[in-house]
């Protein structure tokens, strides 16, 4: 199952650039609303399974229909040092327990569209899988962790480094929260829809300049030991978003550092699922 946001109402992709919009095609079993996938999650993967590529409620997508495919998360939870690589470009040792912060939910927007880069702003890019909570988890064993995952998309951490180094505690939260910060999609892929949930292709280029690529086998903590361990302390909710984390190529890790500037196309990407593009603007 493929789960968008098409012009913001909850809608299944049945093939590239097609759609059927669940509330018409569910008779209103379903409404529009996008955030009640995952409240409904099994209900929801049940009902697609009768909606194919084809379907007489078909209809064509534009990238512009496309918007935020988790528009309203209880909690983002976001991961820090999760690959080696990263950990040692950003000199610090790879964590013995996930080190865990927040994005704050007003900095999360669609697919596709521009980012103002905050005035004197060292602006950086961080490709991340997310893995979105498909019911209520809480104490979940590492084992049967999939099974709460409803399913996984495409996230860009933008971080703005000056803020987030500054003050007696680095401010990491404030400093990745900016608005746009936070794009997601282009869809929702459920995890039996992909060849191999635990080793998957990402990316970001700058400019059409490949800056980082990875594969997700490479996390520290796989998916099911962040839920796991997340879940320990607090119960995860349906809807809840999870960055993953980012691999090596970031560009507070160059010699010299690198930032984003206005004019620049940032496209990321995770095989299986699809590809952000924002293109970055004055603020």
């Amino acid at each position: 199952m493929k789960v968008a946001a098409v012009d913001g109402r909850l809608a299944l992709v049945t093939a590239p650039g097609k759609a059927v919009d669940v509330a018409e095609a569910s008779g209103g079993r379903f409404g529009p609303d996008v955030h009640q996938a995952y409240e409904r999650w099994t209900e929801l993967s049940e009902f697609a399974a009768t909606i194919g590529e084809g379907h007489a409620l078909e209809r064509p997508v534009r990238d512009e229909q496309l918007g935020n495919p988790v528009p309203a998360p209880r909690q983002v939870f976001a991961i820090g040092l999760n690959y080696a690589d990263h950990a040692a470009e950003s000199s610090f040792a790879v964590p013995e327990t996930p080190p865990v912060f927040t994005k704050f939910p007003t900095c999360l927007t669609g697919p596709y569209g521009d980012v103002a880069i905050p005035d004197g702003g060292n602006v950086d890019w961080e490709v991340e899988l997310v893995a979105v909570v498909g019911k209520r988890a809480e104490r979940v064993g590492e084992d049967q962790a999939w099974d709460y995952v409803a399913g996984l998309t495409v996230g860009q951490d933008i971080s703005e480094r000056l803020l987030q180094l500054a003050g007696p505690a680095p401010q990491f939260s404030l400093a990745k929260s900016y608005p746009g910060f936070g794009p997601l999609g282009p869809v929702v892929v459920s995890p039996d829809e992909l060849p191999d949930r635990d080793d998957l292709e990402l990316g970001a280029l700058v400019n059409g300049e490949q800056v980082q690529k990875g594969r997700t086998s490479s996390m520290v903590f796989s998916v099911p030991a962040l839920i796991a361990r997340l879940s320990a302390v607090t119960p995860l909710q349906p809807g809840d978003v999870i960055f993953t984390g980012t691999p090596s190529g970031v560009g507070m890790g160059r010699t010299p550092q690198r930032y984003l500037k206005a004019g620049d196309q940032l496209v990321s990407y995770v095989h299986g699922i699809g590809e952000l593009r924002q293109r970055m603007v004055a603020a």
